[in-house]
């Protein structure tokens, strides 16, 4: 499930986004004004911001430099009921992946954040390297100058999700949202099962740390070059 944050102070207007989201399958957290925004991207994962632009106390465009300083590779949007040109390209000046009038139907908006999300998504064709290992997700391979790995499917789609976290705390809600059917008590037994195993994998290098948080989640090092 992905995780979207909504800054929107338009209360009506804010409600029937979440909850159309909602039934879309997204998991929306929704702020009516930013003073709280920043604050909470410093602690939890989001894969695409929304943002209003004429907010209280400080606007769209502010809130949104402001959050590319702390998450410069998350992807926003402006959703907004300004439609002049220069604030567009204002707007699209300062990175955003879109700028979408408020007058717009619900599933137009639906579809340009799946579109987003589809450009912005980790590719499984990479090879990544991470530390002294390199990662093959199509070939399921971890391979270290010591033994090469093949890894399953879950366990490929772990480290992946893994990757998109590094240098963060990954709650162990998302992953079993994204991952697993449900979050019960056997995947969450499950899930730790996984861990183990990828902190086995990847213990020739000592640079990798994937260090649980009793309670919360898992604090990510994969040391990525």
């Amino acid at each position: 499930m992905y995780k979207l944050l909504l800054v929107e102070d338009d209360l009506d207007y804010g409600t029937v986004i979440q909850q159309y989201l909602g039934i879309c399958g997204f998991d929306v957290t929704w702020f009516s004004t930013p003073e709280q925004v920043i604050n909470t991207i410093s602690k939890e994962h989001f894969d695409l911001a929304i943002l209003d632009i004429m907010l209280p106390i400080k606007d769209g465009f502010t809130l949104s430099k402001e959050i590319n300083a702390i998450l410069p590779t998350l992807p926003f949007l402006f959703l907004t009921a300004k439609n002049q040109n220069i604030d567009r390209l204002m707007g699209l000046k300062l990175g955003a992946d879109d700028y979408i009038s408020k007058t717009c139907d619900p599933e137009e908006l639906k579809l340009r954040i799946e579109n987003i999300l589809k450009r912005t998504a980790i590719p499984k064709t990479e090879q990544y390297v991470l530390g002294s290992y390199i990662f093959n997700p199509v070939q399921l391979k971890l391979t270290h100058a010591k033994e090469t790995i093949r890894l399953t499917e879950r366990e490929r789609d772990l480290l992946l999700l893994l990757i998109n976290y590094n240098g963060q705390v990954i709650p162990r809600e998302d992953i079993l949202q994204k991952l697993w059917p449900s979050a019960d008590y056997f995947n969450g037994r499950s899930l730790d099962v996984f861990v183990t195993r990828l902190r086995k994998y990847l213990q020739h290098d000592d640079a990798i740390s994937i260090t649980s948080i009793r309670g919360i989640g898992f604090d990510i090092n994969l040391a990525i070059k």
